[in-house]
């Protein structure tokens, strides 16, 4: 793969060369692979077949997923999340021991693989809270709980420069991958100093359906914000909020 250089910066095709922008910048690649219907129809192909409609079904579950949380999510995910979720749904469908190769899916794999995906890869809560924390699904009622022990937030929170105030955010969902639906709830705290004032413990309970069958997950994060003149803004847009799977329950 190559990388462009030089004042003219070419997006599209010509002849069998394409130019596209990325992260990384403009880069080069040259038109090849296989024909697309040999893929589709030649046996030789079956496993990638099965592997891309797999692929597929892992994107689905990763884009579903972040719909439920988008409320959260908004502010607290890197411009890469999207293909590092996709990665982690892979391993919980290639956990499915159930299905045929190529039907494997979420719901008979092991959800509980995805317990710790931090959503923003420069700012982790295993970087960021250095607080205990409980996390509890109660299925029958269907209350997703975390707790946090009482703390003094210049100890126990990793904060970027230029933090003045703070929020605990959480949120509990319901993921229904078969039916792409899902049912959310989230909580956060007021904006609280980062100060060496102790805390008040914090517990945050966020309801769905009591009885559900599908997978349950909870989430927990920090938002940052700087105080000028009496208002709070979000510290750098956001771009240092860390948000975590702390919790799943993958359903019966």
């Amino acid at each position: 793969m190559a990388k462009q250089k030089g004042i003219f910066k070419v997006k599209g095709t010509i002849g069998d060369v394409t130019f596209y922008k990325t992260q990384d910048g403009f880069l080069i690649k040259e038109k090849g692979g296989v024909d697309g219907n040999r893929i589709a129809n030649d046996p030789a192909f079956q496993r990638t077949r099965e592997n891309g409609s797999e692929f597929g079904r892992a994107g689905k579950a990763g884009k579903l997923l972040r719909m439920a949380l988008r409320p959260l999510l908004i502010n607290s995910a890197d411009s890469r999340m999207v293909s590092r979720l996709t990665q982690s749904m892979m391993k919980v469908i290639q956990t499915d021991v159930v299905s045929p190769r190529g039907l494997r899916n979420v719901i008979d794999g092991e959800s509980e693989l995805l317990t710790g995906f931090e959503f923003n890869i420069r700012g982790k809560l295993s970087n960021s809270l250095y607080v205990p924390v409980t996390g509890t699904i109660d299925r029958a009622t269907g209350s997703i709980t975390v707790d946090l022990d009482a703390f003094v937030p210049q100890n126990m929170v990793a904060a970027p420069e230029g933090t003045t105030h703070f929020k605990v955010i959480s949120g509990g969902a319901e993921v229904d991958f078969e039916a792409g639906a899902f049912v959310v709830a989230t909580s956060e705290t007021a904006a609280l100093p980062w100060d060496a004032v102790i805390t008040a413990a914090i517990s945050q309970t966020n309801t769905v359906s009591a009885n559900s069958t599908k997978p349950l997950f909870l989430v927990l994060g920090i938002e940052f914000y700087q105080e000028v003149n009496g208002e709070l803004y979000p510290l750098k847009n956001g771009a240092y909020n860390p948000l975590s799977i702390v919790k799943v329950d993958g359903g019966v």
